[in-house]
C-alpha cells in the first residue's frame, strides 16, 4: 500500500528510557511542535515520500509505539506506519485575507497543544497548512512527543530532512558555541578562591533544585496562574524576531555574553507586563527554568552521529534545570534598563559557575541506571523479589517524575534554545523563510523558546490561554529590547561594564 512503511527487518522491545516515560504518564504529556514558514505555496509539497525516504529511516522511535510487557515495563515496538494517518491538512475558509489566516494558524496552533496523539501509532504527526500568513505562503508543522527525545535530537531530525537552498550536497552549517573550561589541577591552584565559589555555588544550587521542585512554588502573579491543570490548558503560540547583529551590538557594548542579552530582555518584558497588569506584582518572586543541553557539544551533531552507540551527543533526552530568579524591576531600572541587565547578568553569572544543574540530570541518570539493573532482575529473579524489585522501581520512577514536574510547576517560565543554520534551507525545493518551535504540555503558564536562523532570533511565546494577554506580553518584551537596544547605543562600549566580565566566556 502506497501509505504504508515497514522496515524489512522489525524491530522489538527496545526499552523506553525513563525520561521517556516521565515525559508520556499521567503526571506529564509533552510534545514539541516544530513550525516551518515556506517562501512558496505548500500546496505541491511530496509529503509521503519526504516522510518514507528520509524521515522515517532517521531513527527506529518513528516507526514504533510504546508497548507494555507482561511486567508493566514500557518498551518501543516496530509496527507499519500508515503515514496517511500522521498527515494532516486544515481546512480553512477560503479567500480571506492574511491576517485572517494569522489568527486560523494561531487557533490551530493552540488546537494542536492540548490534543494527545493516538497511542496505536507512533507518537509523531504533520500539519500542512495551505493557507497564506503574513510570515509564510504556506507552513509546515511537526508535532513531535518528547519521549521520542529532547530538542536537541528532534530538531536534529527534522533539519536532517532539509537541504541547503544554494548548494543542497552541501551541509546546513550551524554557530559553533564555546565549551565551558575544562578545571584541570593546575587552574584550581591558580584560582583557589574561584574553585570553592564554584564549589559553594554547585551545592547551594543543588540543594535549591531539590526544594524549589518539591516544597517552594513562585508567587501567583500576571505570568503564574498556579492552576492545578496548567500543562493539559490551551496556550497562545506568538512570535517575535530579533536582528542578531543587534543583539551582538548590544552585547560587545556591554561586555555581557549573547545569552545574558536576550535573557536579560526576556526578564525585563516580562516583568513591564507584570507591572502593567498589576503593579503591586513588580516585587514578586518569580523562577525562570531554563533546560540545559547536558551534552558536551560544540555544535549541533548530525543524526547519523547521535545514533552511534558511544557517541558523545547521543540520541534521546539528555538536559538539566537550571533555576533563575527573575530579578525585580525598579523605578531607576526603567529609567536605566542597563541596570537590570547588569542584575540579571550577575544571577545567571553565578549559575554558569556552578554545576549544580549537571547534578541534577545525573540524579536522573542514577534512576536510569536502577531501571537498567531492575529490567535484568525481572528475569532472573523469582516472583516475590521481582515484584518488589519492580514495585521500587515505580515508587522511584514516580518520584523522579515528579520532581520533573515540580521543577516546571513551581516556577513561572520556563526557558530553552536551540541553534538553528545559519543559511536559509529548503524543504524538497521549498524555501524556508523562518521556524520556530514550542514545548507544549508543560504545567507552567508561560513558556518562551528560542531558535537562530540566518541571522536573525525567532523568540516564540506560549502562554496560558485566557490569562495570559498575549499580544501585550509580546509589546512588553519587544519594548524592553528597544530600551535596551537604545540605552546601549548610547554608552561607550566598556569591556568592564561586568566588574571584570570577559565577553569572550560565552555565546
Amino acid at each position: 500500500m502506497e501509505m504504508e512503511y515497514k522496515k524489512a527487518d522489525e524491530v522489538v522491545a527496545q526499552p523506553v528510557s525513563p525520561i521517556g516515560q516521565y515525559f508520556s504518564s499521567s503526571v506529564l504529556l509533552i510534545s514539541i511542535l516544530a513550525v516551518l514558514e515556506s517562501e512558496v505555496p505548500v500546496d505541491d509539497l511530496p509529503a509521503i515520500s519526504l516522510l518514507k525516504d528520509i524521515f522515517l529511516p532517521i531513527n527506529p522511535r518513528f516507526s514504533s509505539i510504546m508497548v507494555v510487557d507482561k511486567n508493566g515495563v514500557k518498551h518501543w515496538k516496530s509496527v507499519e506506519v500508515n503515514l496517511k494517518n500522521h498527515i494532516h491538512v486544515p481546512n480553512f475558509p477560503v479567500g480571506m485575507s492574511q491576517q485572517f489566516y494569522d489568527k486560523c494558524l494561531q487557533d490551530y496552533l493552540s488546537k494542536l497543544s492540548v490534543e494527545e496523539m493516538p497511542q496505536s501509532q507512533p507518537l509523531w504527526e504533520v500539519h500542512i497548512v495551505k493557507y497564506p500568513t503574513s510570515n509564510a505562503a504556506g507552513s509546515v508543522i511537526f508535532k513531535l512527543h518528547h519521549a521520542l527525545g529532547d530538542g536537541f535530537s528532534l530538531m536534529g531530525a527534522l533539519l536532517s530532512c532539509l537541504q541547503r537552498a544554494d548548494d543542497p550536497s552541501r551541509p546546513l552549517a550551524f554557530p559553533s558555541v564555546r565549551m565551558r573550561p575544562h578545571i584541570n589541577g593546575s587552574s584550581i591552584f591558580k584560582n583557589v578562591p574561584k574553585f570553592f565559589n564554584t564549589v559553594f555555588n554547585t551545592a547551594s544550587d543543588f540543594c535549591w533544585s531539590m526544594i524549589k521542585s518539591s516544597l517552594i512554588e513562585d508567587d501567583k502573579t500576571p505570568i503564574r496562574s498556579g492552576s492545578a491543570a496548567a500543562g493539559w490548558l490551551p496556550i497562545t503560540i506568538t512570535t517575535m524576531t530579533f536582528p542578531l547583529h543587534q543583539i551582538s551590538q548590544i552585547k560587545d557594548n556591554l561586555g555581557a555574553t549573547l545569552n545574558d542579552v536576550i535573557t536579560g530582555t526576556i526578564f525585563l518584558g516580562t516583568r513591564l507586563y507584570m507591572q502593567a497588569v498589576n503593579q503591586e506584582s513588580t516585587n514578586l518572586h518569580s523562577t525562570a527554568v531554563v533546560l540545559l543541553n547536558t551534552r558536551m557539544l560544540k555544535s549541533i551533531s548530525s543524526v547519523k552521529e547521535m545514533v552511534k552507540p558511544d557517541s558523545k551527543a547521543p540520541w534521546g533526552n539528555h538536559f538539566a534545570f537550571l533555576h533563575v530568579s527573575v530579578p525585580q524591576l525598579t523605578n531607576a531600572e526603567i529609567q536605566n534598563p542597563l541596570k537590570f541587565i547588569r542584575k540579571a547578568q550577575e544571577i545567571i553569572q553565578s549559575k554558569r559557575s556552578s554545576f549544580g544543574a549537571y547534578l541534577t540530570a545525573k540524579l536522573l541518570e542514577t534512576v536510569k541506571k536502577f531501571r537498567g539493573h531492575e529490567h535484568f532482575l525481572l528475569g532472573t529473579t523469582k516472583i516475590v523479589p521481582c515484584v518488589q524489585l519492580y514495585v521500587l522501581g515505580l515508587l522511584i520512577m514516580q518520584t523522579a517524575a515528579k520532581f520533573i514536574h515540580g521543577s516546571l510547576n513551581n516556577s513561572s517560565i520556563a526557558i530553552t534554545n536551540m541553534m538553528g543554520p545559519v543559511e536559509k534551507m529548503t524543504l524538497a525545493n521549498h524555501a524556508i523563510k523562518g521556524l520556530y518551535f514550542m514545548v507544549v504540555g508543560s504545567p507552567q503558564s508561560l513558556v518562551v523558546t528560542i531558535v537562530s536562523y540566518m541571522g536573525n532570533l525567532r523568540v516564540s511565546l506560549g502562554a496560558e490561554e485566557g490569562f495570559i494577554d498575549s499580544p501585550k506580553l509580546k509589546s512588553c518584551i519587544e519594548n524592553a529590547f528597544e530600551m535596551i537596544l537604545n540605552a546601549a547605543s548610547a554608552t561607550p562600549s566598556n569591556a568592564n561594564f561586568l566588574n571584570g566580565h570577559n565577553p569572550s566566556s560565552g555565546p
